[in-house]
């Protein structure tokens, strides 16, 4: 019987535990719209997943200069990660997506003034477009 008690207890707390480490908190840069389609991030468990970040600004506009376009995307991870606590020094894992291939030093140059050592790991690919005028889009995962 107290076995019984025991293996009861034992799987309550583990489905506990389970229900507590899997919360998700939604992270909104302000003038997001609520309820959209997707999330700019997500925080569980202390890690922060940031969906893809284009080059637009806040009123829409994505700049004609790519390094601008660039700058403008990372900012606006950047925002996100503020909103979670965490800077640029806490990403782990960024993928980058271009619909030029001819532009990836221009990007890079851009990038490694954002990103310091030791730059989180990297995939970067060349994509036929992007949803929108963009030219570049950027995910990125952070851990605190």
């Amino acid at each position: 019987m107290l076995k019984q008690v025991a293996s009861t207890i034992a799987l309550f707390l583990l489905c506990a535990g389970l229900t507590i480490a899997g919360d998700k908190q939604v992270i909104r840069p302000k003038g997001a719209e609520p309820g959209g389609s997707w999330s700019h991030g997500i925080l569980v468990d202390g890690t922060l997943y940031i969906s893809g970040m284009g080059g637009e600004d806040a009123s829409g506009t994505v700049p004609a200069d790519f390094e601008a376009e660039v700058k403008q995307s990372l900012d606006n991870i950047g925002k996100v990660l503020e909103l979670a606590g965490m800077t640029a020094s806490d990403v782990v894992s960024v993928q980058v997506y271009l619909t030029d291939g001819e532009t990836f030093e221009r990007m890079n140059t851009v990038y490694k003034k954002y990103f310091k050592d030791p730059r989180p790991t990297r995939t970067t690919v060349v994509v036929a477009k992007l949803v929108g005028p963009g030219r570049i889009e950027i995910t990125a995962t952070a851990k605190k």
